[in-house]
């Protein structure tokens, strides 16, 4: 059978742009799980994310917040999943661990020393988990590129990043 209500990992999604949004679906096809709430800036992505988790659900349950310390205002949430920009993962990390919640976030942990530094010490003050995202690093496609790289076209001296555009 289908896990109690109960047994389920209550999840909050903080950033639901693209991926944030794809990192939900991973906790959207996990029956272990039950998304309940979500939170972005961008009015846009929290409209059509909160319709995708209510679609999936059939039901109207899945709140939504443009602020994301209501969303960790609410009991019934067990873990956030984390997809800001890059500068913004330090205070709804630090935010989480003081609510009680366990965070799944996405690379990189933290902008700068100072701001990791902050965040490790409130995971530990508070007794959470961090996992980061990191899949890149362990896919065969990307493996297989370091490995040229490191064993085939010798010394890199310049590096290029395209980046998609869009949101």
């Amino acid at each position: 059978g289908q896990p109690s209500p109960g047994s389920r990992v209550t999840v909050g999604a903080i950033g639901v742009g693209g991926q944030g949004n794809g990192n939900l679906g991973s906790f959207l096809g996990d029956p272990r799980c039950r998304v309940l709430a979500i939170n972005d800036v961008d009015r846009n992505h929290l409209k059509s994310t909160q319709g995708r988790v209510n679609n999936h659900y059939s039901n109207q349950d899945c709140a939504s917040y443009t602020d994301f310390r209501e969303l960790l205002a609410q009991d019934g949430i067990d873990v956030i999943s984390l997809a800001t920009p890059d500068h913004w993962h330090s205070i709804p990390v630090i935010a989480a661990a003081k609510a009680g919640k366990d965070v799944y976030g996405e690379k990189p942990f933290s902008h700068d020393l100072k701001e990791g530094r902050a965040m490790v010490n409130a995971l530990n003050q508070y007794g959470r988990v961090w996992q980061t995202g990191s899949w890149q690093r362990s896919t065969g496609d990307f493996r297989f590129a370091c490995e040229l790289a490191l064993n085939r076209i010798g010394k890199v001296h310049t590096v290029e990043v395209g980046l998609p555009t869009g949101g």
